[in-house]
């Protein structure tokens, strides 16, 4: 938002110089973003040529002596055909820099002849496109004085960037408000005289969609005179980049920075018959002003007549309707419109207006009429003419909000000390109307203050006209020596499970959140609630049920381009539907080729050998281990969903129920479909899924027991059936006595015909670690019968002989 010191003062009697209210802005939530004080133009004065002699080799160019009002005149050498004597211009000497051309001036020869400064032309001063000759002033200006400050060209432009919720200072009147509220000034609010006019307005408005257009106020004016708009407004526009084009569309443009309420002018006599505001139609298009035709669709609100549609309401009017030179009736429209609506089809179409700008954000209700009557005014004022009375349908009126407000509130956000009264007094000033005298305050929201919701809301006003510079900085407070827990147990989780995969020689990955619908539906994914409503890319059109495709994705990528083998991995979210419940905590990753974690490639003493499905299980379970799930107490089942290879993978759970992590080496099917090569295996471990850990007495760790007797060993070898799984036999074998075996471990798989068909034989090796003293031969040979008698009635197994 752009504006001008001398615009700004129009609305704010204020003494205050340019820094202070740059500061002032800052200071209440308007930062500043840039100030042109217009500093360039200071060293341009206004000259007289005294003689103009032909330049002695070449026709076009004139040799002037200047006077710039130190007595001294000055040689200029000049090509302007407006050239000559008596002449009254601005002028440039050595040193100036002319914004217009982007030059900085010498002392020159051209065509031999010494030049010492220039006579310069509207655009080399950026006033406008002028350059057919050099600016040509009245005889009465004053030679000597400073040409920016006599044609007032030193007024100050300050841009400020707005956040989205205040749509209330897109005005030079709103920001005026509130430098006044802060003490910087007082702020001229005289209210806006309605127009008389004469006769009904014969045009008949019709609203069929009223949930888009809440109202609509048009009015007539006839026998009006369209031209340049006066120099002080065209002015105005340009020094906040507005082209000015003529005094009809001007002034909906100046009306639209001045009070924050954009309007349209149609001309009348291209406007076929009454108005309809309604929905667009399949398959309308419509010419607009910029010279596009846009394609409209049944979601965007048009103003349309017997024609068909003369405007995209909100932002931007018709190419047909729009007024010219020839203008003499207008058709002068102010409405209200649904912000979300604007938004949405400016969005889709492309178009950025600065009456898009302000309807999206939400304009004032209550100014759709003033607005009407302000732009009526300044039309008659400029063009002449002749009103009809105004047409207003619709709009029901503005119904303030209340909000009750405890003033204690803003000790409570802020930290600042500010009494009731000053409360009352700082949003009285705002606009706000509040009633009580206590600690609790009843306050109506003004109209142009759609932002304000709540009480918190109410605490900012308070705080940033108070002086958020009055907060004073304090230190958090200590809790002790050590503190409390401050991470959530799934941040924990997730900063191990990294932790521990890190050490593992893998390396971490941020893969895109969204991936293709086919890839989805091979992950178990595609569910249409997952779908993105506006994709960034037709590739990432659903939201990931896995981290394994984009981890494969990247594994890939690196083997293109020379780094075969990788192992990368990813702590992140997946998501198996909407809800929140469907949001899981996923620590997955991959190796490829020969990435085993005690090194990859290729060696004199011997090659690696290529990732594989046990690669897979110990990074799963190390994670886990990290994460906190008993790894002690989990079942490790053969078999995993289907993008792993069925026979080369599994599930690991605690319990029948509760699924911890998948891992295994990813289908062949699988690598084809996502255009990947293999080896690569990969896991999935659900951190969320871990059930939580029991709340403890003390933080402090256990005692450390540390038996002073001699570990003793024992081998067993144990035939059972080929569908026996390992990990039930070491379970058995822990079972027999808890107490003394503290490790099991398996150490030889043998099948043979010596076995009997579909055998085996699995040895293990017994751990078994006295605590209180040296056990007997026939204490052990007790434990050794334990463990084969349990591991006999778990698995039907009996001892190889």
């Amino acid at each position: 938002m752009k504006f001008t010191l001398s615009w700004l003062k129009e609305h704010l009697e204020t003494d205050a110089t340019l820094d202070e209210i740059v500061e002032k802005l800052t200071m209440i939530g308007l930062e500043v973003e840039e100030v042109d004080d217009k500093a360039s133009l200071k060293p341009f004065v206004i000259a007289k040529v005294l003689t103009a002699e032909q330049h002695p080799d070449a026709d076009r160019l004139r040799v002037l002596s200047v006077d710039t009002g130190d007595g001294k005149p000055v040689q200029v050498v000049c090509g302007a055909p407006n050239a000559r004597a008596g002449l009254v211009g601005a002028f440039a000497a050595p040193g100036t820099y002319v914004p217009g051309i982007d030059v900085t001036l010498s002392v020159g020869k051209i065509r031999g002849v010494e030049s010492h400064g220039m006579m310069c032309s509207e655009r080399e001063l950026q006033m406008s496109e002028e350059h057919d000759g050099i600016i040509d002033l009245p005889e009465d200006a004053p030679v000597g004085t400073s040409f920016a400050s006599w044609a007032k060209l030193d007024d100050p432009v300050i841009e400020i960037g707005l956040t989205p919720n205040r749509p209330d200072c897109t005005g030079v009147h709103g920001i005026a408000r509130d430098l006044a509220a802060a003490g910087l000034g007082t702020l001229k609010n005289a209210p806006i005289a309605p127009v008389a006019g004469k006769g009904a307005c014969p045009v008949e408005l019709a609203i069929e969609a009223p949930e888009l257009c809440p109202g609509f106020a048009l009015r007539l004016v006839r026998g009006v005179k369209n031209g340049p708009s006066p120099k002080w407004m065209q002015q105005r526009l340009a020094a906040i980049g507005l082209r000015p084009i003529n005094a009809l569309v001007d002034i909906t443009n100046y009306v639209t920075f001045d009070r924050g309420r954009p309007l349209h002018v149609f001309d009348a006599a291209k406007v076929k018959g009454n108005l309809t505001v309604r929905r667009a139609r399949d398959g309308e298009a419509v010419q607009a002003l910029d010279e596009r035709e846009y394609k409209l669709t049944p979601e965007m609100c048009v103003i349309a007549d017997e024609n068909g549609v003369e405007s995209i309401a909100g932002i931007m009017g018709g190419e047909h309707s729009g007024c010219d030179e020839n203008t003499t009736d207008v058709l002068i429209e102010s409405a209200l419109w649904d912000a979300m609506n604007i938004a949405r089809t400016g969005r889709d179409l492309g178009i950025i207006t600065d009456a898009r700008y302000r309807f999206e954000r939400g304009v004032d209700p209550e100014m759709m009429e003033p607005g009407l009557e302000l732009a009526t005014q300044l039309v008659l004022d400029l063009c002449g003419g002749e009103p009809s009375e105004s047409r207003v349908v619709g709009y029901p009126g503005y119904e303030p909000r209340s909000i009750t407000f405890p003033v204690s509130e803003v000790k409570r956000l802020t930290g600042l000390e500010v009494s009731s009264a000053e409360s009352k007094d700082i949003l009285n000033r705002l606009g706000f109307a509040s009633t009580g005298d206590g600690d609790v305050l009843e306050v109506s929201v003004p109209s142009w203050r759609p932002d304000i919701d709540g009480k918190a809301d109410l605490v900012e006003e308070v705080m940033r006209i108070h002086g958020v510079n009055e907060i004073a900085p304090a230190p958090l407070t200590s809790h002790g020596a050590v503190n409390g827990q401050i991470l959530t147990v799934l941040q924990n989780r997730t900063r191990n499970a990294r932790r521990a995969l890190a050490v593992r020689g893998m390396m971490e990955a941020v893969t895109w959140t969204f991936i293709d619908e086919a890839q989805a539906k091979l992950f178990g994914g595609g569910d249409a609630s997952l779908k993105l409503s506006n994709p960034i890319a037709a590739s990432m059109s659903d939201m990931r049920p896995s981290l394994l495709p984009g981890l494969i994705a990247a594994a890939q990528r690196n083997a293109a381009r020379g780094y075969a083998d990788v192992a990368l991995f990813e702590v992140s979210s997946t998501y198996e539907n909407d809800s929140y419940a469907g949001q899981r905590r996923v620590a997955g990753g991959i190796r490829r080729g020969t990435a085993v974690m005690d090194g990859a490639g290729r060696h004199w003493s011997g090659n690696s050998a290529s990732v594989g499905v046990f690669d897979a299980k110990a990074d799963a379970l190390a994670a886990l281990e990290a994460a906190g799930a008993p790894v002690d107490k989990l079942q490790i089942v053969a078999g995993g969903p289907d993008w792993y290879h069925p026979g080369r993978s599994g599930t690991i759970r605690l319990g029948p129920k509760i699924v911890l992590a998948a891992f295994g080496e990813i289908h062949p099917r699988t690598l084809e479909a996502l255009d990947a090569e293999g080896p690569i295996c990969g896991f999935e471990v659900f951190l969320d899924a871990i059930p939580e850990p029991k709340a403890k007495a003390t933080r402090t760790k256990p005692r450390l027991d540390l038996s002073p007797f001699q570990l003793v060993r024992r081998d067993f070898a144990f035939v059972v059936d080929k569908s026996v799984e390992a990990a039930t036999i070491e379970r058995a074998a822990a079972a027999a006595d808890k107490k003394l075996v503290t490790g099991v471990r398996v150490f030889d798989i043998f099948e043979g015909p010596s076995l009997g068909e579909d055998k085996k034989s699995v040895a293990i090796e017994v751990s078994i670690q006295p605590r209180d003293k040296t056990l007997t031969d026939e204490e052990l040979e007790a434990i050794a019968g334990r463990i084969v008698a349990n591991v006999g009635k778990q698995t039907g197994g009996t001892l190889r002989g």
